[in-house]
């Protein structure tokens, strides 16, 4: 019920025109649209539990639940339609999710990074495992492990191709 809550919070400080823009991409792809619901609030959950302090700021454990949050997408969409159609509609969902709650550039450069990284690392594993057998643990592990050579983002330049981001914070 919380969940349910903190969505329709979210969602009330839209304005009318971002309501539009989120409504003319989940409209047409209901489906993918709970599933994606589904995978965003499990990549919270789970990145909440395991990085209680940094999954919600700009830290590491807010690149592993981008990471993660992709994936889970993936994963979710890919059981009912193609991994091209999955992967176009997870670029986009979250694409619009940066568009439609703005950070400063240099946060939003991170949450784009990570978001590909989690792409790119569910396609990566995708030749090897059948779409249906996939498991949040195959995701879950291979993020932990990504983490231990994570990089830190100072400026807008940087360009750590397949590594995760995160913010300094000190």
């Amino acid at each position: 019920m919380r969940t349910f809550k903190i969505f329709f919070n979210t969602i009330r400080t839209l304005s009318f025109k971002k309501i539009m823009r989120l409504l003319s991409l989940i409209l047409p792809h209901p489906l993918f649209s709970l599933l994606s619901f589904h995978a965003t609030v499990q990549a919270f959950a789970i990145a909440q539990k395991k990085f209680p302090d940094t999954a919600s700021n700009n830290g590491i454990g807010n690149s592993f639940r981008h990471a993660l949050w992709c994936c889970f997408i993936m994963m979710y969409c890919c059981k009912v339609s193609s991994p091209k159609k999955a992967l176009d509609f997870c670029k986009r969902i979250t694409d619009m999710h940066e568009d439609l709650f703005p950070n400063q550039p240099l946060e939003t450069k991170m949450d784009l990074h990570n978001n590909k990284v989690g792409m790119d690392y569910f396609m990566e594993l995708l030749p090897g495992v059948h779409r249906q057998f996939f498991e949040k643990s195959f995701f879950i592990d291979g993020l932990e492990k990504k983490m231990k050579d994570a990089k830190v983002l100072k400026n807008l330049d940087d360009d750590f191709e397949g590594f995760l981001v995160y913010l300094d914070e000190k």
